[in-house]
């Protein structure tokens, strides 16, 4: 008897292992739809774009990026969590996907049972500081010293409540005991815009796309937010150089699929991110976003996420900041 329900267990195990196998050979055949949870034409165009372009020479099918943008990263997020795990819908995330089961009362979703990690694709994405040309300040130390001295009438942008840039200026807040009017978009660039004309003051925002802004005089850049100064901008100051000591905040983007997504999908496809990481082309265009090209295990992702989960809860309650 014993003998036999061995031969069973040995029989089951092969045939879903060949299922298994089989799954992954046939996979894709057909277009793979990439959520972006945000709007067209910001930071992260660029970096879903580059890496798509590679990941179709990988997986020989094109990979259709479709930008679902607002609620925080919440709409697009559920868009994936409630699609079907056959690999033919994959979701980009960054640190807001770590900052939601905080900020949000009622996720739609489980940040970590709705989901199967896939790869980082960047990380250590700093952003810079950039300020109006009209704001009377040259270095971080200056501005906090006219954020305090206009206590709630100085103003900074972000690309939603919760976002990356969102938590960035509250933990440079938290730092500096300034008090500042946070005014969210639906999107960095239309943030971005308005920090040209000088409706709003500030922002944090990716090297990219404030870098062309700054050489044109049309904003300045005040510091960067990793912990040293980047290869691709070493005349601009960290923020913990230039007026608040120990402080950094890096971005970080990664690829996830909905839970139930067949293991030797999830495989296939972090091979091919791996591939991609790895071509000079990712690696430049990402090096130029502030960030490294990176490919991890799906298991280094997920815990990856869990350590940012637990990073930023301190500074979210501390702040009080809700996004719903």
């Amino acid at each position: 008897m014993g003998l036999n329900i061995f031969r069973l267990v040995f029989i089951l195990a092969s045939v879903v292992a060949g299922v298994g196998a089989a799954v992954a050979q046939s996979w894709p055949d057909r277009p793979v739809r990439w959520v972006v949870p945000y709007p067209p034409g910001g930071g992260t165009d660029v970096i879903s774009r580059a890496m798509s372009q590679k990941l179709v020479t990988s997986l020989g099918q094109q990979i259709i990026i479709d930008n679902r943008g607002g609620g925080g990263q919440v709409i697009g997020t559920e868009v994936v969590a409630k699609s079907r795990p056959d690999g033919y819908t994959i979701l980009l995330i960054s640190l807001a996907h770590s900052l939601n089961p905080t900020l949000v009362a009622k996720l739609p979703y489980d940040t970590l049972k709705d989901f199967a990690p896939v790869s980082l694709i960047l990380d250590s994405s700093a952003t810079v500081l950039a300020v109006n040309p009209s704001v009377p300040a040259f270095s971080v130390k200056e501005l906090i010293a006219w954020a305090k001295a206009n206590p709630g009438k100085v103003s900074y942008a972000s690309s939603g409540n919760g976002s990356g840039g969102h938590m960035s200026m509250e933990l440079m807040q938290s730092m500096a005991g300034t008090q500042m009017l946070h005014v969210p978009y639906k999107g960095a660039s239309q943030a971005l815009n308005d920090i040209v004309s000088g409706e709003v003051s500030m922002m944090f925002t990716l090297p990219l796309a404030a870098s062309s802004l700054a050489k044109a005089g049309r904003v300045k850049i005040l510091a960067i937010s990793s912990r040293s100064r980047s290869p691709q901008l070493p005349d601009i100051p960290t923020v913990a150089e230039s007026g608040v000591p120990g402080y950094e905040a890096s971005l970080w983007y990664g690829i996830v699929a909905p839970r139930g997504t067949p293991r030797p999908v999830i495989d296939r496809l972090n091979a091919a991110v791996r591939e991609a990481a790895s071509s000079q082309e990712v690696r430049d265009t990402y090096a130029n976003s502030g960030g490294e090209a990176v490919s991890t295990t799906p298991e280094e992702l997920e815990r990856h996420i869990v350590r940012e989960m637990e990073k930023w809860r301190k500074v979210i309650v501390a702040a009080n900041i809700k996004i719903q």
